[in-house]
């Protein structure tokens, strides 16, 4: 069974390329093989692309199901994880799917493919409901239901609320095989597991862009002679013609037909084994990792039922994907109460492309570390939500994010913006209505459990080079560019916008770009992560209040209250919003500090995107001089600043009343992919400083003021995430 995915909004000449080394040639290999019979699945993203730019493709597809050689799965549309969504869109996505299979090959899907294999009990009746027969999970669902290895070749049945469905597991020792070992290796495993009444099945469920579009499998699938008949692939499918003496390939749904059971099975909440490891925090995941070494080592009979962490885990390590998710939610339910009609099938269309499952978790293959996948996913719930609320996002003060407090969302002509009272007031949302920009995703720099592995390859490569033992190939680690371990820091916070920091003036002025992304500075102030309190608030403006403190000296502290208003102005394409300042003290003691404040801003400006960009007023009153988004400036004093990305159509005035010290930096993480361990550019992070002195009982006042400019509106349009680059969530 072939899985093929590509996530919503991806680049189309990053598709043709995997396409041309993947799909294409996978499909001829089948039709060289008509014996050889398979099951199919595309994602919707992925089919709207081939119906656009192959449609060859889905007539080659059409062709081998009429002949009976394969099977079109379902699933579905817009491959999310399908726990995370309300159960009337998983209903909506799964109906999609096999509407649209059902219009392209003539025959409705009787089985489901399950994103990242993430199983709940629930999801019997969610799919059952949806019109499908069968699922395909992993073997190691059914370990954790003490099912031993040698029950697992055959399908079994679960249900929930009277509504029975059929699984097959994917077989672990076929997916690590397969086109990883020699091709005698594959067949002397499965010769192993035939039986003579040829009533044991093993079935490989796994992505099919292995094939040819990860890193090394081009030349080894299809061989380097240009025919496509000189590799892995061809000389596989060979001899499973070959051995049909013995060992014959079936359609899952035929395979139904004739074949029972092997029994009931209650299948726990889980995933893959390495999801349920990369679900773990980053301590936890070392140890979980340790514990099944172990237990492999010595044959554990315990084995199976090591277990890490829930898929839903995600949304408590990362803030953004629980802000992400908890958006997702929140504009579900306002696309639910548009009345039938074109407005909400098109505001459905951008909800469904927002609940992809690419940007809602984080594995070997990314996740929610790239920043394109999750601007396009945000993207989609700002086109939903605007084309839902009619273009004015209504204001309120609720728990949005579920955390058991209360959030301040702000709406005003063409943007929302959401505070977050109880992590240093500060801005976690501001969504651009017309471009679908998310201007303020930005992901915080945190540990991951790779990252050990990534410092010790550092240290061995120091010994080795100061006359030490050599790395032995075995422990070697892939590396995109050398001396990345010291890009390993981490926030102390989560990243918002207008964060205050309060900083010792004898030290501020030694800190430039390079020091503050390092975070090498201390904070007097408890402004920065503690909780502000609402003093008025109005749809489009709110003022929160901290009576907080500052340290001035050892251990004495000195009362210091800070308010913050946000204020929403300005027009659809030339939205305004104004964040003003005011810090008082009712102390009796003159206090003196530095006042930082702290934003974070999106503008997909990684790898010097000349698209992205910083703007400062020349010296000498000439010209602007723009320089990379993602690179690093330090402006003395300066009243003005601009950004933007003139491809997403975006340009933002900044004004600093009074004039302040400008000092930004990228925000990088180094995360692990297939190809090794990578930099990734996340955002910028613009520090804004004014020295300040307020004398006691008085106050000191500063602002910053925001003008955008839009070039587009993207409302009333599909799509609106065509800046993503390639990325294959997987395992």
């Amino acid at each position: 069974m072939l899985h093929h995915h590509q996530p919503v909004g991806n680049f189309g000449w990053v598709i043709e390329e995997v396409w041309q080394k993947a799909y294409r040639p996978m499909l001829a290999a089948l039709e060289r093989h008509p014996t050889v019979k398979v099951g199919l699945h595309y994602s919707g993203p992925l089919i709207e692309w081939l119906r656009a730019h192959h449609p060859e493709t889905i007539v080659q597809v059409r062709r081998l199901v009429d002949r009976g050689q394969a099977e079109w799965l379902g699933g579905a549309w817009y491959e999310p994880i399908l726990v995370a969504l309300p159960v009337a869109d998983r209903h909506g996505q799964l109906v999609r799917m096999a509407r649209e299979i059902e219009a392209l090959s003539g025959v409705r899907p009787r089985g489901a493919w399950l994103a990242e294999r993430v199983w709940e009990p629930t999801v019997a009746s969610d799919l059952a409901d949806g019109g499908y027969a069968y699922a395909i999970v992993d073997d190691n669902h059914l370990r954790e239901a003490a099912i031993p290895d040698e029950r697992m070749w055959g399908s079994y049945v679960v249900d929930d609320q009277g509504r029975m469905l059929t699984v097959f597991a994917s077989e672990k020792g076929l997916r690590y095989t397969i086109p990883w070992r020699p091709v005698s290796e594959v067949i002397d495993h499965l010769r192993a597991h035939a039986t003579a009444d040829g009533r044991n099945l093993g079935m490989m469920g796994d992505d099919g862009e292995k094939f040819g579009a990860w890193p090394g499998t081009d030349d080894y699938c299809w061989g380097s002679d240009g025919t496509e008949m000189g590799g892995w692939v061809e000389a596989f499918l060979t001899e499973l013609e070959t051995n049909a003496s013995w060992l014959a390939t079936v359609r899952p749904s035929d395979w139904l037909a004739t074949e029972p059971p092997l029994g009931r099975v209650a299948l726990p909440t889980s995933s893959y084994l390495e999801m349920t490891e990369w679900a773990l925090p980053p301590d936890d995941a070392r140890s979980f990792t340790a514990v099944l070494e172990r237990a492999r080592a010595a044959d554990d009979p315990s084995l199976p039922f090591l277990h890490g962490g829930t898929w839903r885990a995600f949304q408590s390590r990362y803030r953004e994907v629980n802000d992400l998710h908890k958006q997702m939610l929140r504009v579900s339910r306002k696309v639910a109460e548009l009345p039938p009609g074109a407005l909400q099938e098109q505001a459905s269309d951008h909800l469904y492309r927002g609940q992809s499952n690419d940007a809602y978790w984080h594995g070997l293959f990314g996740g929610i570390y790239l920043p394109d996948l999750r601007m396009a996913a945000a993207a989609e719930l700002i086109g939903a939500e605007d084309l839902a609320d009619g273009g004015a996002i209504a204001g309120g003060l609720a728990d949005y994010d579920l955390d058991g407090l209360d959030e301040v969302l702000l709406g005003g002509p063409g943007q929302s913006v959401m505070v977050d009272l109880a992590e240093g007031g500060g801005i976690s949302a501001w969504d651009l209505l017309a471009t679908r920009v998310a201007a303020a995703f930005v992901l915080r720099r945190r540990p991951e459990a790779y990252h050990a592995t990534l410092l010790a390859r550092a240290h061995a490569a120091r010994a080795a080079a100061e006359g030490g033992p050599p790395i032995s190939p075995h422990e070697s680690v892939v590396v995109k560019e050398a001396g990345l371990e010291r890009f390993l820091v981490y926030d102390r916070h989560e990243l918002r916008g207008a964060l205050i920091h309060l900083i010792d003036a004898g030290g501020s002025a030694a800190l430039g770009p390079d020091e503050l992304a390092a975070e090498a500075f201390g904070d007097l102030g408890d402004f920065v992560d503690q909780p502000f309190s609402v003093v008025a608030r109005s749809d489009a403006s709110s003022t929160v209040r901290r009576d907080g403190s500052v340290a001035v000296g050892g251990a004495d502290r000195a009362l210091l209250a800070i308010s913050k208003r946000f204020a929403l102005g300005g027009t659809r394409l030339e939205p305004t919003l104004e964040c003003s300042l005011e810090a008082s003290n009712p102390g009796t003691d003159a206090l003196a500090f530095v006042f930082d404040l702290e934003w974070p801003f999106q503008m997909l400006g990684g790898g010097g995107n000349p698209q992205a960009w910083y703007e400062m007023a020349a010296p000498d009153g000439g010209a602007p001089v723009r320089s990379a988004h993602d690179g690093s400036g330090d402006v003395p004093n300066g009243a003005a600043l601009a950004f933007g990305n003139d491809y997403l159509g975006v340009r933002i005035d900044a004004r600093f009343e009074p004039a302040a010290r400008l000092t930004w930096h990228p925000i990088e993480t180094v995360s692990q992919s297939e190809a090794g361990f990578e930099r990734i550019y996340q955002g910028s992070a613009l520090h804004i400083r004014w020295p300040m002195s307020v004398e006691a009982g008085s106050a000191r006042q500063v602002a910053v003021r925001l003008a955008v400019t839009e070039s587009r509106d993207l409302a009333g349009q599909r799509g609106g995430a065509s800046h993503l680059r390639q990325r294959k969530a997987g395992r």
